[in-house]
């Protein structure tokens, strides 16, 4: 199967918390392919539905191996980072936004391996103290398209990965092109974070904590969708898996 690692023992398989989504429905639900792609690169996919409270959440965290933070069809509400909500600002379900940073603020003790997608990586940004522009095409001057719409998983922009960074040796090339589909964006940078990915426009695309002891990446792209196709994806889950492996073995 494309994306499977060495990790096929069934005891050796860390369990990974993946955040739920939240509809207008009142619906928790969470597309396909996060769990896909996490089993697929040897781990236990667990959804995590969207209910901000500490006592369930660290429980949870306590016998997670790993935490991954999905994409959401929302944007984190901007009074968290102390700004009023642009009149491009999307839809806010504060379930989500409560339930990331109080998932992030637990992983952060735990030092659980953290791989944050898209929204997943705009909160990562604030829970750091970090700011988000609220909606590109307005904000930034001369931006490129974002929302790529449908194919969800073609490679629509190209990316500038650091020379020296982790997913710069997983593609093997310091260009690579990913899948994109967002409006909004990393601003003002939070703790611990270091840019390894931006877009032709400066869009930040890319960051990893800037600790040795602990594996924090965060992607404004998807490369859930595209593991499959995509060997940047398949190396990105891949990674993420052995880590939680190694941080369940200590």
């Amino acid at each position: 199967m494309p994306g499977a690692n060495s990790t096929n023992n069934s005891t050796n398989r860390p369990l990974i918390g993946i955040t739920e989504r939240l509809n207008a429905e009142d619906t928790f639900y969470l597309r396909r392919y996060y769990s896909e792609a996490i089993e697929a690169a040897g781990g236990i996919p667990i959804h995590i539905p969207l209910i901000p409270r500490r006592e369930y959440l660290a429980a949870l965290c306590d016998r997670l191996d790993g935490l991954v933070l999905s994409g959401s069809n929302s944007d984190l509400d901007p009074a968290l980072y102390g700004e009023e909500p642009h009149t491009k600002l999307g839809p806010v379900f504060p379930e989500r936004d409560q339930t990331d940073l109080l998932l992030l603020e637990l992983a952060e003790a735990r030092v659980l391996p953290v791989l944050a997608i898209c929204f997943g990586m705009q909160s990562l940004n604030v829970s750091r103290g970090g700011t988000l522009i609220q909606d590109i095409e307005s904000q930034i001057a001369n931006p490129i398209k974002h929302e790529q719409g449908q194919v969800y998983y073609r490679p629509s922009h190209s990316v500038r990965l650091e020379a020296d960074s982790l997913l710069a040796q997983l593609a093997g090339t310091e260009t690579v092109r990913v899948n994109s589909s967002h409006h909004q964006a990393v601003a003002k940078l939070g703790r611990n974070l270091r840019v390894i990915g931006t877009s032709p426009d400066g869009v930040i695309e890319a960051v990893i904590d800037d600790r040795a002891d602990r594996l924090v990446l965060g992607v404004q792209w998807h490369p859930e969708i595209a593991w499959q196709q995509d060997k940047l994806s398949q190396a990105i889950f891949e990674t993420f898996i052995e880590t939680a492996v190694r941080n369940r073995e200590r």
